[in-house]
């Protein structure tokens, strides 16, 4: 760890008593006594919406704060996000605060990222990826003239897709398999059946632009050689509302969330681990916690990962559909190293920008090791955020916060990072100092690292999974978990465990859709 996490001011009180021994009227037995497992950005985002509509809703959290993955750490003057790093659909969250009747802008600040991206070869040579459509095609150009029009082919057929995939799909529930039967001829169109690089090759001929165009099933834990084609949606809705950061960090969003969810009378408990949901017949009762505790409730939402929620938190006898032998033979994302550093310079002077991929100069090789293979390799590529790069009060003056991030095998590979952390964190800064960072090591004065184990153990991610099951079509909509469990009527998973899926979008949608599932009280 690096420090310990610092406890919330007077801005966050939480309300932990329920009351007791006080008539209730009519309209106060009508609502509904909700628990949500977890305070992540799913969980904070279903909590507002159903205590806006008038649910009595208490959020179990076992940490020390709510947040989840987007978890903030925080130490001498330094601040690092340990989740995600960009919004793409800000109107998400504009719509979520309206349902509560207040503006987002009244709580957190969100700015657009420019550019969005650095994208650099294994030579060091970058692409920019921008709103700046000229920008983008004149660099297409310089690097391979002749897929100037197949680009501009491809960013058409991009709105269709966002369309069906995003607006009229995302917030659909997909309970029954006849959900699914609707929509098959307009996947089958869109060439949904097909892996989102091989559609971007369609298109595009030379291979790193390839690369540039599909990697983003990468940011929800897929492989883009096996994703689904339907995330190239992504290009579509980056470039229609841009890529934006909040000023101070994810965090900022996850505080200003848990401050609206406690103003609307939601009860946010910390440091409340839960151990088992209650069932009795077809219906969740409750949750007994990590110390004993008993709490009924009338319905029970999950915003842990969906498998380790069937798999660790209901008693095997009473699942029938996800028994343990289904979810071994799911197919699930990768893992993560992320390596945060506090520096006591900064390196403006270089290409480095806000966000910057890096990639190896294997790829698909390098894929195939991460995901089918399962070992880790040599090498690698890097996610390397910047943050203070725009917001210098996430870094003492004159210094600066790194989130350096690289994708690894889950822990069905074997891996015993108890040996393997050091030498691969090595690895990784030894390369930045080389190519990108110089005297990169003399300047840290602050380190923490996570590495699977951290996903599994803290984070509760089945195989330490960073972002549960892989978005592939067959565990997509109707075939990933429920957002109303097939298992229980009153049972109700949020999160990127179940549809439509993991990153920013996804799990708001979901909170959207059991919110719905759900009704007014």
């Amino acid at each position: 760890m690096i420090g310990r996490a610092p406890h919330f001011g007077p801005d966050f009180a939480v309300h932990v008593a329920p009351r007791r021994g006080v008539p209730l009227d009519r309209e106060e037995t009508m609502r509904r006594q909700i628990i949500i497992i977890g305070g992540g950005l799913g969980g904070l985002a279903a909590g507002i919406r159903l205590a806006a509509i008038g649910h009595h809703v208490t959020m179990l959290e076992k940490r020390d704060k709510p947040g989840g993955k987007a978890y903030t750490y925080k130490t001498r003057g330094y601040t690092f996000d340990s989740g995600p790093t960009i919004v793409t659909a800000p109107f998400m969250f504009d719509e979520l605060w309206r349902v509560a009747g207040r503006r987002r802008e009244d709580y957190f600040t969100l700015e657009e990222c420019q550019p969005y991206y650095r994208i650099f070869d294994h030579n060091g040579r970058y692409f920019e990826y921008s709103s700046n459509e000229d920008d983008l095609v004149r660099q297409i150009r310089e690097r391979s003239p002749g897929d100037v029009e197949g680009y501009k082919r491809f960013m058409a057929s991009t709105k269709p897709i966002f369309e069906k995939g995003f607006v009229e799909l995302a917030e659909q529930p997909f309970l029954n398999f006849t959900d699914m039967l609707k929509v098959a001829p307009d996947l089958v169109r869109l060439k949904s059946y097909i892996s989102t690089y091989r559609y971007v090759s369609g298109f595009i001929k030379d291979d790193f632009l390839r690369r540039c165009f599909s990697f983003h099933p990468l940011f929800i834990g897929g492989n883009p050689f096996d994703a689904s084609s339907i995330y190239a949606m992504v290009d579509y809705l980056e470039r229609e509302w841009g890529v934006h950061h909040a000023v101070g960090g994810t965090g900022a969003i996850v505080a200003a969330m848990a401050k609206l969810f406690v103003e609307l009378g939601g009860t946010l408990e910390l440091n409340a681990e839960v151990a088992e949901i209650l069932v009795e017949g077809r219906k969740a009762a409750g949750v007994r916690m990590a110390d004993g505790q008993v709490r009924r409730a009338d319905t029970v939402i999950s915003n842990a990962d969906s498998a380790y929620t069937y798999h660790k938190l209901v008693a095997p006898h009473h699942r029938k559909i996800y028994t343990d032998a289904k979810l071994r033979r799911k197919k699930y994302s990768m893992s993560l190293v992320v390596i945060y550093l506090g520096l006591d310079r900064r390196y403006d002077d270089g290409d480095l920008v806000q966000h910057n991929v890096i990639l190896g100069k294997r790829y698909k090789g390098l894929l195939n090791d991460i995901f089918n293979r399962r070992r880790l390799s040599r090498d690698f590529s890097l996610y390397l955020y910047r943050p203070s790069h725009v917001d210098p009060s996430l870094a003492p003056k004159g210094g600066e916060a790194l989130y350096i991030l690289s994708p690894v095998p889950n822990l069905s590979s074997r891996t015993d990072w108890s040996k393997a952390a050091r030498p691969y964190r090595d690895a990784i800064v030894g390369f930045l100092e080389q190519n990108y960072m110089p005297g990169l090591s003399k300047h840290i004065v602050v380190e923490h690292m996570v590495d699977p184990r951290y996903y599994q153990n803290t984070l509760n991610n089945y195989q330490g999974a960073a972002f549960n099951m892989q978005p592939l079509l067959t565990q997509s909509a109707w075939f990933r978990p429920h957002n109303r469990s097939e298992e229980f009527d009153n049972l109700y998973l949020v999160g990127g465990g179940t549809h439509p899926g993991a990153g920013l979008p996804g799990v708001l949608a979901s909170a959207a859709i059991a919110a719905k599932l759900i009704g007014p009280a």
